[in-house]
C-alpha cells in the first residue's frame, strides 16, 4: 500500500527560461523596439502574386530591436514581414520586452526559452519566433560586439567569405531585357551566381525566359530558380526533367513549403539539386525536411525562424545529413551564419536593405566578405530613422 510518508518525489532540475545562476555577468538595462517600413523602388511580383494569391509587394516592415546592458554593451537586431504582420510582430515583441530587464544579456538559450514560454499562447512559430527573433538577434550581436569579434568568428567561423548570388534583378515582374541588364551589373560587380524567378500559370513562359537568360549568362556563373511554391508535383517533376541540361545550380521552392514528402520524391528523381525552407517559422519545422531529406540546400531564415539560437540547431541537424546551406534574406545576418557552417554554402544578395544601414557589404571575386567590425557589424541610417512609425523603450 503506498504510504505517502516513507516516498519523496525526486528534486526537479532548474527549468530553462527561468532566474539566472550565479555566475551572472552583465544585465539588461533598457530595450528598444521599433516599426520601421522600407518602401521599396517599384512593386515586386513573383510567382505568388501572377496565380493571384498575392499582392505585388510594395515595402517591407522590420522589427528593430536595440538592448543596452548596464556594463555599457549594446546590439541591434531585426526581423522583418512583406505585405502582412509587421504591426503584429512589433505588438508581441513589446508584451515581451519586460521579461529582459535584468537578465544576462549573454544567456542567449535561455532568455529565447524564457520568451518563448512568455508567449506560449500564441505558439512557437509565425508571429511568436518572428518577434523574439529580433531580441534573439540583438543579444547575439551584443554578444560578439562584447568580444570584439565579427559574429562569424564568435561562431566559430569556417570562411572568411562566402559564395553570392542575386535575386533582386530576377523577379517576374522584370522583364527579360531588364534581366539581362540586371545580371550584368550583378556579375560585373562581383557577384558569384543569379537566381530568377519562375512559377507562372504556364510553364512553357518560364521556360522561353529561363532559355533566354541562360543563354545571356553564358556559362559565367551559376544558375538557381525559383517557383515560390507555385507548382504541383506532377509540373514540378516534368519542369525539373525538362531543365537537367542546363545544370542549374538547383530548383527552389517548387512545392508547397510544408510538403516534405513531395520535396524528398522530387530530390530522389532529379539529378537538380533542390532548395527549400525560407517559408517555415520554427526549428521543429525544418526538422521536418531534414528526417525526411527532402532537400539538398536548406534555406532558413534567421528572422523567420526565431533568430540565431534555434538557426544554429537547425545547422547541427543539417551539418549531420551533408545538407548544402543557403539562408533566404536578410544577408546582413545571414553571413555570418554561413561562414560558420561547415560545408560550403551560398548567401543571397538582396540590394533591397541598402538605406536601412550605415555599412555596406563587399563582394569580390563571387563572394562576400565577413566584416571585420565587431558583432554584425551593422548601424541605422537616418532614413531607417525617419521610416520608423512606432517605437517603445522599456526599462528606461
Amino acid at each position: 500500500m503506498f504510504d505517502p510518508d516513507r516516498r519523496t518525489i525526486p528534486a526537479q532540475p532548474p527549468k530553462a527560461g527561468f532566474a539566472a545562476g550565479p555566475s551572472k555577468l552583465d544585465a539588461i538595462r533598457s530595450v528598444t523596439l521599433s516599426l520601421v517600413y522600407l518602401p521599396l523602388a517599384r512593386p515586386i511580383s513573383d510567382a505568388k502574386v501572377l496565380t493571384g494569391r498575392q499582392k505585388p509587394l510594395t515595402q517591407v516592415a522590420f522589427l528593430f530591436c536595440e538592448i543596452v546592458s548596464e556594463a555599457g554593451h549594446s546590439g541591434l537586431g531585426f526581423s522583418y514581414s512583406k505585405r502582412a504582420g509587421g504591426p503584429a510582430l512589433y505588438a508581441h515583441a513589446c508584451e515581451l520586452a519586460d521579461n529582459l530587464i535584468g537578465e544576462d544579456p549573454n544567456d542567449t538559450a535561455r532568455i529565447w526559452d524564457k520568451l518563448c514560454w512568455a508567449g506560449a499562447s500564441v505558439g512557437r512559430s509565425g508571429i511568436a519566433t518572428q518577434a523574439i527573433a529580433a531580441i534573439d538577434i540583438c543579444l547575439w550581436d551584443l554578444k560578439a560586439k562584447r568580444a570584439g569579434l565579427p559574429l562569424a568568428k564568435l561562431l566559430g567561423a569556417h570562411r572568411d567569405s562566402v559564395a553570392c548570388y542575386n535575386t533582386s534583378g530576377g523577379f517576374l515582374s522584370s522583364s527579360v531585357e531588364e534581366i539581362r541588364d540586371a545580371i550584368d551589373h550583378s556579375i560585373a560587380s562581383g557577384i558569384g551566381g543569379i537566381k530568377i524567378k519562375v512559377g507562372q500559370p504556364d510553364p512553357m513562359i518560364d521556360l522561353r525566359r529561363l532559355d533566354a537568360v541562360t543563354s545571356h549568362i553564358d556559362g559565367r556563373v551559376p544558375l538557381m530558380v525559383d517557383a515560390n511554391q507555385q507548382w504541383d508535383r506532377t509540373t514540378a517533376l516534368r519542369f525539373g526533367r525538362l531543365v537537367e541540361p542546363l545544370n542549374l545550380e538547383w530548383i527552389e521552392e517548387p512545392l508547397d513549403a510544408y510538403d516534405a514528402e513531395g520535396h524528398a520524391a522530387l530530390a530522389r528523381e532529379l539529378a537538380t539539386p533542390i532548395a527549400t525552407g525560407e517559408m517555415l517559422a520554427s526549428a521543429d519545422e525544418h526538422m521536418a525536411l531534414i528526417r525526411a531529406d527532402a532537400v539538398d540546400f536548406i534555406q532558413p531564415d534567421a528572422p523567420r525562424v526565431g533568430g540565431i539560437t534555434p538557426f544554429l540547431r537547425i545547422c547541427t541537424h543539417a551539418e549531420a545529413k551533408r545538407m548544402r546551406l543557403a539562408p533566404h534574406f536578410a544577408m546582413e545576418i545571414h553571413l555570418h551564419l554561413a561562414a560558420a557552417y561547415a560545408h560550403e554554402p551560398w548567401v543571397e544578395h538582396f540590394d533591397w536593405l541598402a538605406p536601412l544601414f550605415n555599412e555596406e557589404l563587399e563582394i569580390k571575386d563571387g563572394r562576400m566578405i565577413v566584416p571585420a567590425r565587431p558583432g554584425l557589424g551593422c548601424s541605422l541610417t537616418g532614413k531607417a530613422r525617419d521610416w520608423t512609425v512606432e517605437t517603445r523603450s522599456f526599462g528606461v
